[in-house]
């Protein structure tokens, strides 16, 4: 797919990989035989288990060059005869991506929000792209206008001195072959919703200022689903509702239920700043080019600076603390926590005048939460109703993935509905069995380990281990490993 700034372009499904960017081999007739003579000897002796069919190896499909998608004339049209209509609640970057998903393959869909425009929340924090960096090209986006590319990560001390360091510029200068040549991108949130909604036509395409309340299934009516709106109460009807509303989730509250799954406290706050780098003209730091990703830490408090813009930067203070306090510290508001981020924080250049040139306006700060993985046993009996995102999978930030498994979510559920869809009478026998079962055992089993390892950084990145000298992620450290064909940024 050409890389082409350009918003308005219609997109449709590739037509040789059906959407999913990828095609299988044909099997050889090696390992076909081989299956048939297992098959053969299991129907003969009835023992052990019956051999599983061997799939080809998938390989990027070339007619769309891995996207899934290719360019139309015409914007697709939603096939309600084919395909159920869906409701998603939640209009964040997992929201969002879904409902294009479904625009690009024809799959009907409403969106709703919560909140009554796109501006209505301050939402401007900073998201790096891992793994979604190549699959955003699965919505249509071929370029992040807004996106910074990272080449280098710095690990100091709080003196200033080099523990870690690694990175294309490092790994160019080295003469290392074997360098991965994928890269992070760092992008606002905002940003990224709106390339995503530019897709969708504009701010119109969302349902906004809907307060979901409840949901109802019923066999002839599909999901009967209850806003509240401007102080009404409204109803809409769906075949499948999807809940993308985030790690306080409605829908999951509904569905499953608070007590199961409650809310984890991981011991840590994080404290957020945007610090645009004009109000730093007198500040001379290579830590600051704008393509530079650098942490500090001592083993209790730390610091990750990253860029934000092409002209500003981002921080995300953060360490140990008890929860009511974590709670009260958030409730004082951006004042006291800017004093608090810069009573914790006078270390190394640039670090005090960065947090110190940062406007009040641009600061938060919230407690750490995630929850325990899900389950697949507590969605398989909840009907036509399923969960993305943060809604299935909340974690903390501390390994940069929560955005990544969202888009992955969304795109992996509307190629489930396309094929699931397609190849099974799902009005006769539910979107469950014809989709939501696959793809929420491959949700969960695919973010389960990112759970565990954010889970497990808010401890060792506000310990010792953090300060332990190599040029790996900090991660990497405690594992004793050192990759060179995956980049984590964390």
């Amino acid at each position: 797919m050409t890389k082409v700034e350009d918003a308005k372009t219609n997109w449709t499904i590739c037509g040789e990989c059906q959407g999913r960017g990828k095609k299988s081999r044909r099997l050889t007739n090696k390992m076909r035989l081989r299956y048939q003579a297992a098959l053969d000897q299991f129907e003969k002796t009835k023992e052990g288990t019956m051999p599983v069919r061997p799939r080809g190896r998938l390989y990027s499909c070339l007619n769309c060059r891995g996207s899934g998608l290719l360019r139309s004339v015409d914007r697709p049209i939603a096939d309600k005869e084919n395909y159920p209509h869906i409701a998603i609640v939640g209009g964040g970057v997992g929201g969002v991506a879904l409902a294009v998903a479904c625009l690009h393959r024809g799959i009907p869909f409403t969106l709703y929000e919560y909140d009554s425009h796109f501006y209505a929340r301050s939402q401007g924090y900073g998201l790096t792209l891992q793994q979604a960096s190549k699959a955003i090209e699965g919505f249509g986006v071929c370029s992040l206008k807004e996106g910074v590319i990272s080449t280098r990560h710095i690990v100091h001390t709080t003196e200033g001195k080099v523990i870690g360091e690694w990175g294309l510029r490092k790994w160019t200068q080295s003469g290392i072959k074997t360098a991965p040549k994928r890269s992070n991108v760092h992008i606002a949130r905002q940003s990224l919703r709106l390339a995503l909604l530019e897709q969708l036509g504009g701010h119109d395409a969302v349902q906004w200022g809907h307060q979901f309340v409840d949901f109802k299934e019923s066999e002839d009516e599909g999901i009967v689903l209850s806003f509240k709106v401007g102080g009404e109460m409204k109803s809409a009807k769906a075949d499948l509702l999807v809940g993308a509303d985030g790690i306080r989730s409605s829908v999951r509250r509904i569905l499953i239920g608070e007590d199961i799954t409650p809310l984890r406290y991981l011991g840590c706050i994080v404290i957020l700043g945007i610090c645009p780098l004009c109000t730093l003209e007198d500040l001379n730091s290579s830590l600051l080019d704008s393509a530079t990703v650098f942490q500090t830490a001592n083993g209790n408090e730390r610091i990750y600076m990253m860029p934000y813009t092409s002209d500003s930067v981002m921080w995300q203070l953060s360490f140990p603390m008890p929860e009511q306090e974590a709670k009260a510290l958030s409730a004082r508001g951006t004042q006291a926590l800017k004093e608090e981020a810069c009573r914790r924080t006078q270390w190394h250049d640039p670090i005090p005048q960065v947090i110190a040139a940062t406007p009040e306006a641009k600061i938060s700060g919230y407690p750490v939460y995630d929850r325990e993985i899900l389950e697949s046993e507590l969605l398989k009996k909840s009907g036509q109703v399923t969960l993305i995102g943060d809604a299935a999978h909340p974690m903390s930030p501390f390994k940069g993935q929560g955005a990544n498994q969202a888009l992955l979510d969304a795109l992996a559920l509307a190629r489930g509905i396309l094929k699931g869809c397609q190849s099974s009478p799902w009005r006769k026998i539910g979107v469950r069995e014809s989709v939501l079962t696959e793809f929420e055992s491959e949700m969960l089993e695919r973010s389960a380990i990112k759970v565990k390892d954010s889970a497990d950084a808010a401890q060792f990145l506000h310990s010792k281990i953090v300060l332990h000298e190599g040029d790996q992620p900090r991660g990497r450290c405690l594992k004793g490993e050192c990759p060179t064909d995956e980049i984590e940024f964390r």
